[in-house]
């Protein structure tokens, strides 16, 4: 997402940390935790030479580099390194199990599952700590102008080698997977050099992968999502397709700089010859399933809705995007793919040098948002919210209706319907800025106050963005009364109680916006800091009218991939993810609606969908000229809109 940071959630009660769903769609790495079972995200480049050989065997950490950059995203928890593997009890191993892989931006996770949903292995390489020869500061290269952001292509492949030795050298029984599936961090991009097809189809099991594959990519440091260098290249799409919102009409999003086919349109641009050297171009999520697979694995429906360049009604490339970006670029993408297919048989190579069962099979790997998805259990109307640093929506949508924020894409388990992403940059440090001002820095006193205010909170309405919102794009701290006029200040609990509503309004309404609707059937999800205040969720509910289940989802891409891997052998019988996670914990219940706080919420939500029509901000819009600047991110008198479609 543009602008879109990601950042560790935050908890708002004291508890121990939930990881947020990755998104930015984007999405985030996470360090590893002790799993009970199954559970639910500046350095100039200079010129360097390949990285020395190193042991293949990473031991355990206990410090590592924070990430570099406005960008950044700090560790939640003690940061630390890979650690040992899990132990693999021998009976668990004599049973079939399956696979998860997640190649994401600080490390590469893998969890293995039981065919009762039983996690009965996990391990994970870092990317820092246990290859520093790639000199990478939180899996990444931030270049000299602090907006181009790469990874090296070489250290996915060298992870991969290092965590499948570590897992032989645990004893793990290799001929007992049936399938596997991973995801990767959306966006990023991985550019194979002419002849390597050939190279990949022929590697020798005597030799670790990254060796034989060392001069197979045109490009050896691939971008990634946090690149932001694009800028000229999305206005050069949008121009093309008619305007942005005709972009997020075709392709689910308007254009975004770390799209795949800005990033695309980059390279072609400022480095014909690369293009022209290259004979096909993966996302991170295909760039993995093509390891397995000994050969081009094609890029699956889900994440490939995250380029600009899908057709996410019609699930093909869309010609018009596709001319604007590269020429010849169709062929070098290849067909996309159903994210349930099953992509073929492992690779020879890993039969021979570890023992895979020549009939594993490979499902198509997708991006780290839709498997997270999966890992979540998300079905029909549900809706996932992350409430972290940024607070983070993922939508199960029929009927989506693209607009210029958030994001649709292909639902990974149910190819008839979409998934959508929001995310919100002002979420837990505002909700601490409010807490500490209010409430003498205490969450308890903080609950209190939401306890003494009831829904609609007598018609005081609040708008609290500390730094530059996404979504809306707006900024500065705003109150109205109930008779609609701007005061300056809020009694403590009013005050409380706004901004938490004024959060959960704004989230419905984008929801809604993208063609969310609330069904009778409808389960909130919440994760993260602010799922353990429960008065917090107690609004949440009453906004949403319907009840909040809380969920842990740690690894939830990781494990969401070993779902996967399970569904894609039945999915050509019409069985459905929900049948078989059945045995998978059920989230549990935290709140239901308070009575007879829906309508007040509906009058509430109502006066803040008016604010689009500029009934209750025409002093803010007529101070706002159409190319006057952005202001400040902290700036309390600043203009409320920064465009006309705010609400």
């Amino acid at each position: 997402m543009k602008g879109q940071h990601r950042l560790a959630p935050v908890r708002e009660s004291g508890q121990s940390h939930a990881p947020s769903p990755r998104h930015g769609l984007h999405p985030p790495p996470h360090p590893p935790r002790a799993l009970p079972g199954p559970s639910v995200r500046g350095m100039e480049r200079s010129p360097r030479s390949l990285p020395p050989e190193p042991s293949l065997t990473a031991g355990p950490g206990r410090s590592c580099p924070g990430r570099p950059g406005q960008q950044s995203r700090p560790l939640p928890g003690p940061c630390r390194g890979s650690r040992p593997s899990r132990a693999v009890p021998s009976r668990a191993m004599a049973a079939p199990c399956y696979l998860g892989w997640d190649f994401s931006t600080q490390q590469l996770k893998v969890i293995a599952i039981d065919e009762q949903l039983r996690v009965i292995y996990e391990d994970n390489v870092h990317f820092d700590k246990d290859l520093p020869e790639f000199k990478t500061q939180g899996g990444v290269y931030i270049h000299s102008d602090r907006l181009t952001v790469t990874s090296p292509v070489l250290m996915w492949v060298k992870a991969l080698d290092m965590i499948l030795e570590k897992m032989k050298s645990s004893g793990f029984n290799f001929s007992q997977v049936r399938a596997m599936s991973g995801a990767g961090q959306q966006h990023g991009s991985v550019y194979w050099k002419k002849g390597s097809i050939h190279i990949l189809k022929n590697a020798s099991p005597e030799l670790p992968l990254h060796q034989s594959l060392k001069g197979c990519f045109s490009v050896v440091d691939s971008p990634i999502w946090m690149d932001s260098s694009t800028a000229s290249q999305c206005r050069a799409l949008e121009k093309a397709l008619g305007g942005a919102q005709h972009l997020a009409s075709v392709t689910g999003s308007r254009a975004y700089e770390r799209f795949t086919g800005n990033q695309i349109a980059k390279i072609y641009s400022q480095n014909p010859e690369v293009y022209k050297q290259t004979e096909r171009i993966s996302l991170v999520s295909s760039f993995a399933a093509s390891l397995f697979l000994g050969t081009y694995a094609p890029i699956d429906y889900s994440d490939g809705s995250g380029m600009n360049l899908l057709q996410i009604w019609e699930k093909a490339w869309s010609k018009p995007c596709l001319d604007a970006c590269a020429p010849g670029l169709e062929e070098r993408l290849g067909c996309p793919v159903a994210s349930h297919s099953v992509l073929g048989p492992i690779s020879p190579y890993y039969s021979q040098r570890y023992g895979f069962s020549p009939d594993c099979k490979i499902v198509a790997f997708t991006g780290d948002n839709p498997a997270s998805l999966a890992g979540m259990r998300l079905q029909e109307g549900d809706i996932a919210i992350s409430l972290g640093t940024s607070d983070t929506l993922f939508l199960w949508i029929q009927e989506p209706t693209p607009a210029l924020e958030g994001h649709i894409l292909c639902n990974p388990v149910d190819s008839q319907t979409y998934m959508a992403l929001l995310c919100f940059k002002n979420g837990s440090l505002m909700r601490e800025r409010i807490r500490d001002d209010c409430a003498s820095g205490s969450w308890d006193e903080f609950s209190k106050a939401l306890s003494s205010t009831v829904a609609g909170n007598s018609g005081n309405l609040g708008f609290y963005f500390d730094v530059m919102e996404i979504t809306p794009e707006a900024v500065g701290i705003h109150r109205f009364n109930r008779d609609n006029q701007k005061v300056p200040r809020f009694p403590k609990e009013v005050e409380i109680r706004a901004l938490i509503e004024g959060q959960f309004m704004a989230k419905r309404i984008h929801a809604e916006k993208l063609g969310y609707k609330v069904l009778p059937r409808t389960r909130i999800l919440a994760t993260g800091g602010a799922s353990h205040n429960k008065k917090i969720l107690q609004v949440l509910s009453d906004v949403f009218n319907a009840p909040v289940f809380t969920i842990d989802t740690a690894n939830s891409a990781c494990l969401g991939s070993a779902y996967r891997a399970i569904h894609g052998l039945v999915a050509e019988r019409n069985v459905s993810l929900a049948d078989v996670v059945k045995l998978a914990p059920e989230p549990s219940l935290a709140v239901t609606p308070t009575p007879g706080a829906e309508e007040a919420v509906k009058v509430m939500v109502k006066r803040i969908v008016t604010f689009k029509e500029g009934k209750l901000c025409s002093t803010f819009m007529s101070k706002l000229g159409k190319n006057q600047p952005k202001p400040s991110d902290t700036c309390e008198d600043a203009a409320f809109f920064m465009s006309e479609d705010a609400f």
